[in-house]
């Protein structure tokens, strides 16, 4: 079987504190899939805790499996590039296979949406991200809705879900582990249809 190095970068902020604020649903994601598919234990380098795996790819695609370590930056939100950049100059991984989950606030709770470079809405861990891995990277943007008032947007994403958010956010989640296959499939076309069809 051929294996391909693929990287999953979740953003959030490292801690208990932070664990459940809307900010770190990327962090959330990556747990659904590194559960989903028994990656190993995790472990740090580089800034960052890490879990390594394999995920089999569709019938159709190029490669049968592909390599993926999940990524969790350990030096907050607005400093995550310092980790991302560490981890794929070691792991000699390109921008084309480089993957960062995150929460959107332009995109409608419950909703996700893929997206390769493009602006970043202000968001400061992607803005990190940008200046040491320029601007193409792919991402799955996670919707957590917006406040409604930019001087709202801080205590915002810093807050966490409400007990009926969580369920949907869960939710989000198990539909992006069950998909994720697809994104190393070059069929984002597919996986966009399908996390958001019921």
């Amino acid at each position: 079987m051929s294996e391909t190095m693929h990287v999953l970068i979740g953003l959030g902020n490292p801690g208990a504190r932070y664990q459940y604020n809307r900010h770190n649903i990327g962090f959330m994601a990556l747990d659904a899939i590194a559960q989903r598919y028994e990656f190993a234990p995790a472990r740090t380098q580089f800034n960052a805790v890490c879990r390594v795996g394999t995920i089999p790819t569709p019938l159709f695609a190029s490669q049968d499996i592909v390599k993926v370590l999940c990524v969790y930056p350990q030096t907050y939100m607005n400093e995550s590039g310092k980790a991302v950049q560490k981890i794929l100059q070691f792991y000699k991984v390109s921008v084309a296979q480089t993957y960062v989950i995150h929460d959107e606030l332009d995109l409608t709770f419950g909703k996700m949406r893929l997206k390769t470079g493009g602006g970043i809405a202000g968001h400061n861990g992607l803005r990190s991200i940008r200046q040491v891995a320029g601007a193409d990277f792919h991402r799955v943007r996670m919707g957590i809705d917006h406040p409604g008032d930019k001087a709202r947007v801080h205590d915002y994403v810093l807050s966490n879900f409400s007990k009926e958010e969580a369920i949907e956010v869960d939710l989000m989640c198990e539909k992006l582990a069950d998909n994720i296959a697809l994104l190393f499939a070059d069929t984002h076309d597919l996986l966009q249809t399908r996390l958001n069809t019921l």
